[in-house]
This record gives structure tokens, C-alpha cells and sequence, in this order.
């Protein structure tokens, strides 16, 4: 074990921060408890509902004659920044 923590310690030494960046995400979510049990959750095989298959086809319909509204206007509109779910989620 202490030899494959020294191997990865030399690794991450040779990464650019760009990568050393993406690295650090990976590690964080190998880490998070709720990353790892949604990682291995079981696949959803419940069948549709009739309502569900429905809210669906109507959300589909509406997206052949509509835009999406993008994820920074949802936010603007509801007084919230980026930044602020980011802190939220980090744990203290």
C-alpha cells in the first residue's frame, strides 16, 4: 500500500495544474460518499407510468417548439450565483 500511495504521490508531482485540477475533481468524487453510492446504485428498471410517459411526451413536444432556458438564467431569475451552490456543496 505504501508503495502505490508513493507512485501516486510522484505522479500527481509530474501533472500540469490543468490536469492536477481534474485530478483533484476525480479524487473529491472517488471521496464523496453521495458520489460513490450513486455510482454504484443499481440501474432504475421501474417501469414508466402512463403519467410519466405522458409528461414526457408533452416535455418533448414542447422542446420542438421551444428553447431551453439556460442553466445562468435560472439561476438570475431565482437571485442565486454559481459560486453560491459551489459553497453550498462543499462540505465544512
Amino acid at each position: 500500500m505504501a508503495d502505490t500511495k508513493e507512485h501516486a504521490y510522484e505522479l500527481i508531482d509530474r501533472l500540469p495544474p490543468t490536469q492536477l485540477s481534474a485530478v483533484v475533481g476525480l479524487l473529491e468524487a472517488m471521496l464523496d460518499p453521495v458520489s460513490r453510492a450513486i455510482a454504484n446504485a443499481p440501474i432504475d428498471d421501474e417501469p414508466i407510468t402512463p403519467e410519466e410517459a405522458n409528461a414526457l411526451d408533452q416535455a418533448r413536444e414542447w422542446f420542438k417548439h421551444n428553447q431551453g432556458i439556460p442553466h445562468e438564467q435560472v439561476l438570475a431569475e431565482l437571485g442565486i450565483t454559481q459560486e453560491e451552490i459551489e459553497r453550498f456543496k462543499k462540505p465544512k
